[in-house]
This record gives structure tokens, C-alpha cells and sequence, in this order.
């Protein structure tokens, strides 16, 4: 069997993010970049079949710049197999599409019973790759797991749906599944790891940027925060009737 798991680098939560020039994306050279966190639970979810069931071969496989190894080595270090580097030379691809079609290039060729991906990346968020995916590839999909159990040819997961249900589906291989936080534990990497990671491949295969993308960021900018203290002192009447007045025409909570 052999589980490729999709794993995207990302700002970090506590990394500035000052604006490029041209307030199109952040300037990358002061960002700190770390695995997306929902990828990190897909990948641990794919490790954790990988103990159970003999003959698995756990395969990472991220797109962009030549800094995207570090998350593939990281991926390697834990126990993934080997790596797949969809290299980007120029803009990073913002278009989901777009980039589901550039994956699905690469993993048709490796024949995958398995794909997860994290339910969706940190910096935009769309959500949409491993769906994207599937259905390029003709595989059957699922989203928001929280729990995977193989049987035989088949795959059955459960699935959080809203208000507190949830929905079990049993899915034929091959399949694309997105995984949700928290199904499991992430692991750290070990020290004998991180050395065996350096001798594992990671196989480069240069992408080019897309001019034609059906969706593209044209600008990003911080959002502007005032803060503006108003001491009400009067009697308790006036006030209530102040307060009321700011829920309804400044802060409009009803």
C-alpha cells in the first residue's frame, strides 16, 4: 500500500508578517515558516496505519520555493519514507484549483491507494486541494475525518458532521480523505530521525507558474484597530439607557 500525504508550509502563528510592496502577499524574507498544523495530523494518521499494517509506504509530497524542504525533511524525520517536491521558482500558487491539477500530475504517475491532506492550510485556508484532488484523479473522497479504520480493499471513516453528529463512510481505494485536527497526537521527530532523514529521497519536479488561474489575491492588507474608552458617569438610568444605545448603533449586537 502506499499513502501520500500533503503537506504545506506555512507562516507561523507567532511570525510577523510584514506586506510585500506590492501588498499582494507577505514579505517572505521576514516570515519564520512552519508545517501547516492540520497537515501534521494527516501525516500522523498515515505513520499510525503504518504500524499497524505491514508493506505501507508513506510518501510527503508539498509544492513551492526550494525553503519547502525543510517541511519535507521534517515529514522524513518522523518516519515518512521518502518526499516529492513540486517545485515553484516563481509566485507561489494561490489558485486551489490550479494546484490540485499540478498534484494530481504527480500522483497519478505514483498510483496512490491513499492521499491525505489536512482539512485546510493556515495562511488561506480554501480547504479545497484533497477534494480537488479526488475528483481529478476519479477517486472516491471524504472530508473531516476523525477516525479511519482499513478493512481489506476499503477504507471506513467517520466523519464530524455539525451540531454534535457524525457519519461513518466506507470508501473503496484508491482514495482521497482530508484529515481533521485533532484525530490524533502528532508525534516529534527523534534524533535517529533527523539523521536518517538525510539520506531519504525527496524527488524534485520543477512547476511552472500558471498565468491562466481562475482565482487570484489581489491584495492583502492588516486591518486597522482604534480603541476609544468612553467613561459614562451619570445616574443608572441615563447609563442603561447610553449602553443600550452603543449595542445598537456602534457596536450593532441586536
Amino acid at each position: 500500500m502506499k499513502i501520500a500525504v500533503l503537506i504545506k508550509q506555512v507562516p507561523g502563528s507567532e511570525s510577523a508578517l510584514p506586506l510585500n510592496d506590492k501588498q499582494t502577499w507577505v514579505d517572505e524574507s521576514s516570515v519564520t515558516y512552519v508545517m501547516n498544523p492540520p497537515d501534521n495530523f494527516a501525516l500522523e494518521e498515515a505513520l499510525l496505519i503504518q504500524e499497524k499494517v505491514d508493506d505501507v509506504e508513506v510518501v510527503v509530497v508539498s509544492m513551492g520555493p526550494a525553503r519547502v524542504q525543510k517541511v519535507i525533511r521534517e515529514g522524513l524525520a518522523k518516519g515518512a519514507d521518502r518526499g516529492i517536491h513540486l517545485e515553484e521558482n516563481e509566485e507561489v500558487e494561490t489558485d486551489p484549483l490550479s494546484i490540485a491539477k499540478k498534484f494530481s500530475d504527480v500522483l497519478k504517475e505514483e498510483n496512490f491507494d491513499l492521499i491525505f491532506s489536512g482539512l485546510q492550510s493556515d495562511d488561506t485556508g480554501m480547504g479545497q486541494t484533497g477534494v480537488l484532488i479526488g475528483e481529478i484523479l476519479g477517486m472516491s473522497t471524504a472530508t473531516l475525518a476523525i477516525e479511519t479504520k482499513l478493512e481489506k480493499d476499503q477504507i471506513k471513516i467517520k466523519r464530524e458532521l455539525e451540531s454534535g453528529w457524525f457519519q461513518w463512510v466506507t470508501l473503496p481505494f484508491p482514495a482521497s480523505i482530508s484529515i481533521q485536527s485533532g484525530l490524533n497526537t502528532p508525534r516529534y521527530p527523534s534524533l535517529k530521525g533527523i539523521m536518517g532523514a538525510k539520506k531519504k529521497e525527496i524527488k524534485s519536479v520543477l512547476q511552472e507558474l500558471n498565468t491562466d488561474q481562475s482565482q487570484n489575491i489581489d491584495n492583502i492588507f492588516v486591518p486597522q484597530t482604534s480603541k476609544q474608552t468612553e467613561i459614562i458617569e451619570t445616574d443608572a438610568d441615563a447609563a442603561v439607557d447610553r449602553i443600550i444605545e452603543i449595542l445598537k448603533s456602534e457596536i450593532k449586537v441586536f
